[in-house]
Protein backbone atom coordinates (compact mmCIF):
# COMPACT_ATOMS: atom_id res chain seq x y z
CA UNK A 1 0.00 0.00 0.00
CA UNK A 2 1.55 3.29 -1.06
CA UNK A 3 2.02 6.35 1.08
CA UNK A 4 -0.32 9.21 0.20
CA UNK A 5 1.52 11.69 2.43
CA UNK A 6 5.17 11.71 3.48
CA UNK A 7 6.84 14.36 5.64
CA UNK A 8 10.58 14.25 6.32
CA UNK A 9 12.31 16.36 9.00
CA UNK A 10 9.89 19.25 8.58
CA UNK A 11 10.73 22.64 10.06
CA UNK A 12 8.47 25.71 9.85
CA UNK A 13 9.25 29.13 11.28
CA UNK A 14 7.27 32.17 12.36
CA UNK A 15 9.23 35.41 12.85
CA UNK A 16 12.49 33.46 12.79
CA UNK A 17 11.41 31.03 15.52
CA UNK A 18 10.93 27.33 14.73
CA UNK A 19 7.39 26.24 15.63
CA UNK A 20 7.73 22.84 13.90
CA UNK A 21 11.00 20.98 14.38
CA UNK A 22 12.29 17.75 12.87
CA UNK A 23 8.79 16.38 12.27
CA UNK A 24 8.39 13.24 10.16
CA UNK A 25 5.35 11.08 9.43
CA UNK A 26 3.81 8.75 6.85
CA UNK A 27 0.12 8.32 5.98
CA UNK A 28 -0.81 5.32 3.87
CA UNK A 29 -3.59 5.06 1.31
CA UNK A 30 -7.13 4.90 2.77
CA UNK A 31 -5.80 5.70 6.25
CA UNK A 32 -7.07 8.25 8.74
CA UNK A 33 -4.29 9.73 10.87
CA UNK A 34 -4.59 12.22 13.72
CA UNK A 35 -2.19 14.71 15.25
CA UNK A 36 -3.09 15.03 18.91
CA UNK A 37 -1.70 17.56 21.35
CA UNK A 38 -2.36 20.60 23.51
CA UNK A 39 -3.13 24.03 22.07
CA UNK A 40 -0.06 25.75 20.66
CA UNK A 41 1.93 22.58 19.95
CA UNK A 42 1.96 23.22 16.18
CA UNK A 43 -0.75 20.84 14.93
CA UNK A 44 -2.52 23.36 12.67
CA UNK A 45 0.81 24.69 11.35
CA UNK A 46 1.56 21.19 10.02
CA UNK A 47 -1.77 21.18 8.14
CA UNK A 48 -1.09 24.63 6.68
CA UNK A 49 2.32 23.48 5.47
CA UNK A 50 0.82 20.38 3.82
CA UNK A 51 -1.89 22.49 2.17
CA UNK A 52 0.71 24.94 0.86
CA UNK A 53 -0.43 27.95 2.88
CA UNK A 54 2.96 28.46 4.58
CA UNK A 55 6.53 27.74 3.40
CA UNK A 56 8.90 25.25 4.97
CA UNK A 57 12.38 26.21 6.15
CA UNK A 58 13.76 22.65 6.26
CA UNK A 59 12.67 19.20 5.19
CA UNK A 60 10.26 18.02 2.53
CA UNK A 61 6.57 17.24 2.02
CA UNK A 62 5.51 14.69 -0.62
CA UNK A 63 2.02 13.79 -1.85
CA UNK A 64 1.79 10.48 -3.75
CA UNK A 65 5.58 10.57 -4.02
CA UNK A 66 5.67 14.02 -5.61
CA UNK A 67 7.52 16.78 -3.74
CA UNK A 68 5.14 19.68 -3.07
CA UNK A 69 7.17 21.62 -0.48
CA UNK A 70 10.83 22.07 0.35
CA UNK A 71 12.94 25.15 1.14
CA UNK A 72 12.64 27.58 -1.76
CA UNK A 73 9.96 25.54 -3.54
CA UNK A 74 6.21 25.30 -2.91
CA UNK A 75 3.54 23.94 -5.25
CA UNK A 76 0.45 26.24 -5.18
CA UNK A 77 -2.37 24.94 -2.91
CA UNK A 78 -4.82 24.50 -5.81
CA UNK A 79 -2.42 22.08 -7.54
CA UNK A 80 -1.84 19.77 -4.57
CA UNK A 81 -5.07 17.70 -4.76
CA UNK A 82 -5.63 18.29 -1.06
CA UNK A 83 -9.02 19.05 0.50
CA UNK A 84 -9.33 21.12 3.68
CA UNK A 85 -12.08 21.21 6.31
CA UNK A 86 -11.62 24.18 8.62
CA UNK A 87 -12.58 24.49 12.27
CA UNK A 88 -15.21 27.13 11.47
CA UNK A 89 -16.25 25.30 8.24
CA UNK A 90 -15.50 28.49 6.17
CA UNK A 91 -18.78 28.26 4.22
CA UNK A 92 -19.85 31.22 2.08
CA UNK A 93 -22.94 32.63 3.82
CA UNK A 94 -24.36 34.27 0.66
CA UNK A 95 -24.23 31.04 -1.36
CA UNK A 96 -26.69 28.14 -1.18
CA UNK A 97 -25.32 24.75 -0.20
CA UNK A 98 -25.00 23.59 -3.82
CA UNK A 99 -22.80 26.54 -4.78
CA UNK A 100 -20.68 26.06 -1.67
CA UNK A 101 -19.98 22.48 -2.67
CA UNK A 102 -19.25 23.31 -6.32
CA UNK A 103 -16.80 26.07 -5.38
CA UNK A 104 -13.73 23.84 -5.81
CA UNK A 105 -14.87 22.31 -9.11
CA UNK A 106 -13.44 24.90 -11.46
CA UNK A 107 -12.89 23.96 -15.09
CA UNK A 108 -15.93 21.69 -15.35
CA UNK A 109 -19.22 22.37 -17.10
CA UNK A 110 -21.99 23.72 -14.89
CA UNK A 111 -24.15 20.61 -15.25
CA UNK A 112 -21.21 18.38 -14.31
CA UNK A 113 -20.38 20.53 -11.27
CA UNK A 114 -23.98 20.29 -10.05
CA UNK A 115 -24.07 16.53 -10.64
CA UNK A 116 -20.93 15.98 -8.58
CA UNK A 117 -22.11 18.35 -5.84
CA UNK A 118 -25.48 16.62 -5.50
CA UNK A 119 -23.73 13.25 -5.41
CA UNK A 120 -21.44 14.45 -2.59
CA UNK A 121 -24.41 15.88 -0.66
CA UNK A 122 -26.04 12.47 -0.93
CA UNK A 123 -22.84 10.85 0.36
CA UNK A 124 -22.84 13.06 3.49
CA UNK A 125 -26.58 12.60 4.09
CA UNK A 126 -27.77 16.02 2.89
CA UNK A 127 -29.71 14.98 -0.20
CA UNK A 128 -32.30 17.68 -0.91
CA UNK A 129 -30.48 20.43 1.01
CA UNK A 130 -28.86 21.96 -2.08
CA UNK A 131 -30.84 25.24 -2.02
CA UNK A 132 -30.56 25.88 1.71
CA UNK A 133 -28.21 28.57 3.01
CA UNK A 134 -25.59 27.95 5.71
CA UNK A 135 -27.51 29.97 8.33
CA UNK A 136 -30.47 27.62 7.84
CA UNK A 137 -28.40 24.59 8.85
CA UNK A 138 -27.37 23.17 12.20
CA UNK A 139 -23.70 22.97 13.16
CA UNK A 140 -23.59 19.29 12.24
CA UNK A 141 -25.17 19.97 8.86
CA UNK A 142 -22.69 22.78 8.15
CA UNK A 143 -19.89 20.35 8.98
CA UNK A 144 -21.29 17.89 6.43
CA UNK A 145 -21.44 20.62 3.76
CA UNK A 146 -17.79 21.48 4.45
CA UNK A 147 -16.89 17.80 4.12
CA UNK A 148 -18.88 17.47 0.87
CA UNK A 149 -17.05 20.51 -0.54
CA UNK A 150 -13.68 18.97 0.37
CA UNK A 151 -14.66 15.60 -1.14
CA UNK A 152 -16.08 16.98 -4.41
CA UNK A 153 -12.77 17.40 -6.33
CA UNK A 154 -11.76 13.82 -5.33
CA UNK A 155 -8.56 14.87 -3.52
CA UNK A 156 -5.76 12.47 -2.68
CA UNK A 157 -5.91 13.56 0.95
CA UNK A 158 -8.24 15.59 3.18
CA UNK A 159 -6.94 17.76 6.03
CA UNK A 160 -9.30 18.36 8.96
CA UNK A 161 -8.54 21.15 11.43
CA UNK A 162 -10.38 20.46 14.73
CA UNK A 163 -13.46 19.66 12.62
CA UNK A 164 -15.80 18.74 15.48
CA UNK A 165 -14.68 21.12 18.23
CA UNK A 166 -17.64 23.51 17.98
CA UNK A 167 -20.25 20.75 18.32
CA UNK A 168 -21.81 19.40 21.52
CA UNK A 169 -20.41 16.14 22.91
CA UNK A 170 -23.17 13.80 21.72
CA UNK A 171 -23.19 15.23 18.18
CA UNK A 172 -19.39 15.23 18.09
CA UNK A 173 -19.23 11.50 18.82
CA UNK A 174 -21.93 10.60 16.31
CA UNK A 175 -20.63 12.84 13.54
CA UNK A 176 -17.05 11.71 14.14
CA UNK A 177 -18.10 8.12 13.45
CA UNK A 178 -20.05 9.19 10.36
CA UNK A 179 -17.12 11.24 8.99
CA UNK A 180 -14.81 8.27 9.46
CA UNK A 181 -17.26 5.96 7.69
CA UNK A 182 -17.63 8.41 4.78
CA UNK A 183 -13.88 8.77 4.30
CA UNK A 184 -13.37 5.01 4.46
CA UNK A 185 -16.23 4.40 2.03
CA UNK A 186 -14.83 6.97 -0.41
CA UNK A 187 -11.31 5.54 -0.06
CA UNK A 188 -9.81 8.93 0.81
CA UNK A 189 -6.93 9.35 3.24
CA UNK A 190 -7.13 12.05 5.88
CA UNK A 191 -4.97 13.84 8.43
CA UNK A 192 -6.88 15.42 11.29
CA UNK A 193 -5.68 17.59 14.15
CA UNK A 194 -7.41 17.66 17.51
CA UNK A 195 -6.74 18.22 21.20
CA UNK A 196 -9.43 15.67 22.13
CA UNK A 197 -7.97 12.20 22.69
CA UNK A 198 -11.38 10.49 22.53
CA UNK A 199 -11.89 12.01 19.08
CA UNK A 200 -8.41 11.01 17.92
CA UNK A 201 -8.80 7.44 19.19
CA UNK A 202 -12.28 7.03 17.69
CA UNK A 203 -11.31 8.33 14.24
CA UNK A 204 -7.62 7.60 13.80
CA UNK A 205 -5.95 4.46 12.46
CA UNK A 206 -2.71 6.14 13.50
CA UNK A 207 -2.18 8.89 16.06
CA UNK A 208 0.78 11.19 16.58
CA UNK A 209 1.10 12.85 19.98
CA UNK A 210 2.69 16.30 19.58
CA UNK A 211 4.46 18.62 21.96
CA UNK A 212 6.40 21.81 21.22
CA UNK A 213 6.43 21.33 17.46
CA UNK A 214 7.47 17.70 17.17
CA UNK A 215 5.92 14.25 17.41
CA UNK A 216 6.72 12.30 20.57
CA UNK A 217 5.00 9.08 19.49
CA UNK A 218 3.38 7.92 16.23
CA UNK A 219 1.47 4.68 16.61
CA UNK A 220 -1.93 3.01 16.84
CA UNK A 221 -4.34 4.34 19.49
CA UNK A 222 -4.08 1.01 21.34
CA UNK A 223 -0.29 1.15 21.60
CA UNK A 224 -0.20 4.83 22.55
CA UNK A 225 -2.66 4.19 25.40
CA UNK A 226 -1.07 0.99 26.71
CA UNK A 227 2.58 1.66 25.87
CA UNK A 228 3.23 5.43 25.98
CA UNK A 229 6.72 6.39 24.89
CA UNK A 230 7.43 8.88 27.68
CA UNK A 231 5.96 10.63 30.71
CA UNK A 232 4.30 13.40 28.71
CA UNK A 233 2.42 10.93 26.50
CA UNK A 234 1.48 8.85 29.54
CA UNK A 235 0.14 11.91 31.34
CA UNK A 236 -1.58 13.44 28.30
CA UNK A 237 -3.34 10.23 27.24
CA UNK A 238 -6.04 8.84 29.47
CA UNK A 239 -6.18 8.93 33.24
CA UNK A 240 -4.05 7.16 35.78
CA UNK A 241 -1.78 7.35 38.78
CA UNK A 242 2.01 7.11 38.98
CA UNK A 243 3.14 4.86 41.84
CA UNK A 244 6.62 4.88 43.29
CA UNK A 245 8.30 1.51 42.92
CA UNK A 246 11.52 -0.48 42.78
CA UNK A 247 12.53 -2.98 40.10
CA UNK A 248 12.40 -6.35 41.90
CA UNK A 249 12.86 -8.64 38.88
CA UNK A 250 13.27 -7.79 35.21
CA UNK A 251 9.48 -8.04 34.73
CA UNK A 252 8.32 -7.28 38.30
CA UNK A 253 8.10 -4.02 40.22
CA UNK A 254 7.54 -3.70 43.96
CA UNK A 255 5.09 -0.86 44.72
CA UNK A 256 2.91 0.42 47.54
CA UNK A 257 0.08 -1.54 45.89
CA UNK A 258 2.08 -4.77 45.95
CA UNK A 259 4.16 -6.63 43.38
CA UNK A 260 3.18 -5.79 39.79
CA UNK A 261 4.29 -8.17 37.06
CA UNK A 262 3.82 -7.32 33.40
CA UNK A 263 4.45 -8.49 29.87
CA UNK A 264 7.90 -7.00 29.35
CA UNK A 265 11.39 -7.11 30.76
CA UNK A 266 12.84 -3.77 31.79
CA UNK A 267 16.46 -2.97 30.96
CA UNK A 268 17.34 -1.10 34.16
CA UNK A 269 19.48 -2.64 36.92
CA UNK A 270 17.57 -4.51 39.62
CA UNK A 271 16.77 -2.19 42.50
CA UNK A 272 16.27 0.84 40.24
CA UNK A 273 13.72 3.33 41.53
CA UNK A 274 10.86 3.75 39.06
CA UNK A 275 7.40 5.26 38.69
CA UNK A 276 4.69 2.87 37.51
CA UNK A 277 1.64 4.09 35.58
CA UNK A 278 -1.63 2.42 36.54
CA UNK A 279 -4.69 3.18 34.41
CA UNK A 280 -8.19 2.84 35.90
CA UNK A 281 -8.74 -0.29 33.78
CA UNK A 282 -5.61 -1.84 35.35
CA UNK A 283 -7.34 -1.85 38.76
CA UNK A 284 -10.37 -4.16 38.92
CA UNK A 285 -12.92 -4.80 41.68
CA UNK A 286 -12.29 -7.90 43.81
CA UNK A 287 -14.24 -8.19 47.10
CA UNK A 288 -12.00 -11.09 48.21
CA UNK A 289 -8.71 -9.26 47.60
CA UNK A 290 -6.34 -8.48 50.45
CA UNK A 291 -5.65 -5.15 48.73
CA UNK A 292 -8.30 -2.85 50.18
CA UNK A 293 -8.87 0.88 50.34
CA UNK A 294 -11.31 3.64 51.12
CA UNK A 295 -13.46 5.33 48.47
CA UNK A 296 -12.52 9.03 48.51
CA UNK A 297 -14.18 10.13 45.26
CA UNK A 298 -16.64 8.71 42.73
CA UNK A 299 -17.76 9.76 39.25
CA UNK A 300 -20.76 8.09 37.61
CA UNK A 301 -20.10 7.39 33.92
CA UNK A 302 -23.19 5.44 32.92
CA UNK A 303 -22.10 1.84 32.47
CA UNK A 304 -19.21 2.36 34.90
CA UNK A 305 -18.29 4.29 38.02
CA UNK A 306 -14.81 5.73 38.41
CA UNK A 307 -13.63 5.49 42.02
CA UNK A 308 -10.59 7.01 43.66
CA UNK A 309 -9.46 4.59 46.35
CA UNK A 310 -6.91 5.40 49.07
CA UNK A 311 -4.97 2.42 50.41
CA UNK A 312 -3.93 2.16 54.07
CA UNK A 313 -0.43 3.43 53.27
CA UNK A 314 -1.83 6.60 51.65
CA UNK A 315 -1.33 5.44 48.05
CA UNK A 316 -4.27 6.42 45.77
CA UNK A 317 -5.55 4.42 42.81
CA UNK A 318 -8.18 5.07 40.15
CA UNK A 319 -10.43 2.14 39.34
CA UNK A 320 -13.48 1.40 37.18
CA UNK A 321 -16.36 -0.62 38.65
CA UNK A 322 -19.54 -1.74 36.86
CA UNK A 323 -22.16 0.88 37.70
CA UNK A 324 -24.35 -1.55 39.67
CA UNK A 325 -21.49 -1.78 42.20
CA UNK A 326 -22.50 1.52 43.76
CA UNK A 327 -20.23 2.19 46.74
CA UNK A 328 -20.43 5.24 48.98
CA UNK A 329 -17.71 7.68 50.00
CA UNK A 330 -15.81 6.31 52.97
CA UNK A 331 -16.71 2.71 52.16
CA UNK A 332 -14.02 0.02 52.07
CA UNK A 333 -13.60 -1.85 48.77
CA UNK A 334 -11.33 -4.62 47.56
CA UNK A 335 -9.35 -4.25 44.33
CA UNK A 336 -6.85 -6.29 42.33
CA UNK A 337 -4.09 -5.10 39.99
CA UNK A 338 -4.41 -6.58 36.50
CA UNK A 339 -1.83 -4.62 34.52
CA UNK A 340 -0.84 -6.74 31.55
CA UNK A 341 0.88 -3.74 29.95
CA UNK A 342 3.13 -2.41 32.69
CA UNK A 343 4.30 1.12 31.94
CA UNK A 344 7.19 2.38 34.05
CA UNK A 345 9.69 5.22 33.92
CA UNK A 346 13.01 5.46 35.70
CA UNK A 347 12.74 8.01 38.49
Amino acid sequence: MEHILEIDQLECRYDGEAVIRDLSLRVRENTIACLLGPSGCGKTTVLKAIAGFIPVSHGEIRLRGKTVSRPGMSLPPEKRRVGMVFQDYALFPHMPVLDNVTFGLRGKARAERHRIARQMLQVVGLDGFDQRYPHELSGGQQQRVALARALAPRPDCILLDEPLSSLDVELRERLGTEVRDILKDQGISALMVTHDQSEAFAMGDQVGVMRDGHILQWDTPYTIYHEPADRFVADFIGQGRLLRGRLHEKDTIETDAGMIRGNRAFVWPLGSEVDVLLRPDDVVPDPDSALRGTVTHKAFKGAEIMYRVRLGNGCELLTLFPSHMNHQLGEQVGVRIEAEHVVAFQR
